[in-house]
Order: structure tokens, then sequence, then C-alpha cells
């Protein structure tokens, strides 16, 4: 098996569990690869904020559903303050 590529945010890696879940499903694969590094590194640090793994996980698919239907960043959120 051939590891897929992902694209990486400007300051965040991709962990394994949302590497997992981009290249698990083709179109948020291709509209990961499609955003700016900056709007990755938003959905990363997003993601990684949550406290819990349930938590974590409810925004795991809540990323893929919003950028299949053309969200490019989290809603209503502040923003990564790591950039």
């Amino acid at each position: 098996m051939t590891k897929q590529k992902i694209s990486a945010g400007v300051v965040h890696a991709v962990p394994a569990d949302l590497r997992k879940a981009v290249i698990s499903k083709p179109a948020v694969h291709e509209v990961w690869e499609d955003i700016s590094a900056l709007a990755r590194n938003e959905w990363i640090c997003w993601i990684e904020s949550a406290k819990k793994s349930e938590t974590r996980e409810r925004r795991m698919r809540i990323m893929a559903e919003n950028l299949v239907a053309g969200k490019r960043r989290p809603c209503c959120w502040a923003g990564c303050p790591h950039r």
C-alpha cells in the first residue's frame, strides 16, 4: 500500500487521525489539497484544540462535511493563534 500525499498547514502538521479522515474520502482529500496552507492550518488547529476525543471526532466529521460543501475554513472560530 502506498502512502497518499497530504499537505500540512503553515504551522501545524497533520495528525494521524485527521490524515486518515481526509484520505479516506476522495472528495474531502481533493478539497483539502485545493485549500491554502493557512486554511489547512485553521482546520488542524481547530480540531487539535478539542479537549475531548468525542469533540475531536465530531469536528473531523464537521470539517469533512464543510469542505465538500465548499466551506474553506472553520466557521465561528477566532482562528489559529499560532500563525
